[in-house]
C-alpha cells in the first residue's frame, strides 16, 4: 500500500515532539515554530489518518490509544530516515567513494554522460570510473567484483547467475549510413545486400537480435562483412564508404541528431530489447550507488525513453 502523499516529514516530527514533551507549546519552541503552527500540523495529520491521535487540554497533550500505536511507527520511520542520511554523510565524508560503472557503448554514449552530470550535482564528493565494452565482458567483471553496476542489455541466462536485472527502457537496432548515401530513403531491407556491412561481432549484446532480423528479411550471412563492437571504427568507416552499419540506436543518437549519419527508414520494431541495470544479487547497494541509480532514472525519464 502506498503512503498518502499528504503526509510529510514535518507531520511526523511535530507529532513525535509533542508526544515526547507532552506539550504543544514546548514542542513549538523545540521546533522553532509557533504554537498555532504545531496545532495546525497535528490537525492535518489527524485529518489524513482519519483518527484522533492526541487529547489536548490545560494539563498538556496526551496520546490516545491510536496515537500511542502510531507513535511507535512514526518514531521508527524518523529513525530509519536519520540512519539513511547519516549513512550517506559518513560514506561521503570517508572520501573513498569511487563507483565503477560498466556501460554498453550505446548507454555510454546516450545515458551515462547526463547521469554523471546529475550524480556530480547530488554527490560532488564521489568519483566515477566508467568502463565500456561488450556485455559479456562487463557482466564477468561485475561477477568478479571489479564493477559495481552494469548498464546494458539483459545477459544470456548462463551469464546471469547470481545477478539481478532491472529494466530502464527498451532500445532497437538502427541501420545507418553516411549522409548522401544511395540507400537514403529506401524502405526495403533487401537493398542492403548490395553494400558493405558493418555488423556486431559475436561478443555484442545485439548480435543474436541482428542475425534474426537479417534472416527474417531473407538476407543471407555474408562472409565479407566487417564484424566489430568498436563504435569509433564503425563511425569512421561508414563516413568514408558506402557501408551500412548495424548498431544499437543509442550509439548513434547524437550522430543522427547532428546530421553526421543518416538512418535508413526501416521498420525495426522486432529488434527492440530491454536495457537496464544489472547488479550482484546479494547485498544492498551502497548509498553512493543508490544515488547514481537515481541519477540514471532521472536521466532516462528526462530523455523520454520508455520500457
Amino acid at each position: 500500500m502506498d503512503i498518502d502523499p499528504r503526509i510529510k516529514i514535518r507531520h511526523l516530527r511535530t507529532f513525535v515532539e509533542v508526544a515526547r514533551l507532552g506539550s504543544v507549546g514546548r514542542a513549538g519552541h523545540m521546533l522553532n515554530v509557533s504554537q498555532p503552527a504545531v496545532s495546525k500540523t497535528l490537525a492535518e495529520l489527524e485529518d489524513v489518518l482519519g483518527a484522533k491521535l492526541m487529547s489536548r487540554g490545560r494539563a498538556g497533550a496526551a496520546l490516545t490509544p491510536v496515537g500511542q500505536m502510531f507513535l511507535s511507527y512514526a518514531t521508527a520511520s524518523l529513525a530509519a530516515l536519520r540512519q539513511g542520511i547519516d549513512g550517506v554523510s559518513e560514506s561521503l565524508a570517508a572520501g573513498d567513494l569511487r563507483l565503477s560503472i560498466g556501460a554498453l557503448p550505446s548507454v555510454a554514449a546516450r545515458i551515462v554522460p547526463d547521469a554523471a552530470i546529475e550524480f556530480g550535482r547530488i554527490a560532488p564528493e564521489a568519483g566515477l570510473s566508467i568502463v565500456s565494452g561488450p556485455n559479456g565482458f562487463l557482466l564477468s567483471e561485475l561477477v568478479a567484483g571489479t564493477l559495481d553496476l552494469v548498464i546494458g542489455r539483459l545477459g544470456q541466462p548462463e551469464a546471469m547467475a547470481g545477478l539481478s536485472f532491472t529494466q530502464l527502457y527498451s532500445e532497437r537496432i538502427s541501420l545507418v549510413v553516411r549522409p548522401g548515401h544511395p540507400l537514403i530513403g529506401t524502405s526495403d531491407p533487401r537493398a542492403v545486400a548490395g553494400y558493405p556491412l558493418v555488423f556486431p561481432n559475436k561478443d555484442a549484446a545485439i548480435r543474436q537480435i541482428a542475425e534474426q532480423f537479417f534472416i527474417a528479411q531473407g538476407l543471407t550471412r555474408r562472409r565479407d562483412r566487417v564484424e566489430t563492437v568498436a563504435e569509433t571504427f564503425g563511425r569512421a568507416f561508414v563516413r568514408k564508404t558506402d557501408a551500412v552499419w548495424v548498431i544499437s540506436s543509442g550509439v548513434v543518437a547524437l550522430d543522427l541528431a547532428e546530421g553526421k549519419l543518416a538512418e535508413l527508414p526501416l521498420i525495426m520494431a522486432d529488434t527492440l530489447g530491454p536495457v537496464g541495470l544489472t547488479m550482484r544479487a546479494e547485498g544492498d547497494p551502497s548509498p553512493a550507488l543508490r544515488l547514481f541509480i537515481e541519477a540514471l532514472r532521472r536521466t532516462v525519464e528526462g530523455l523520454g525513453l520508455h520500457s
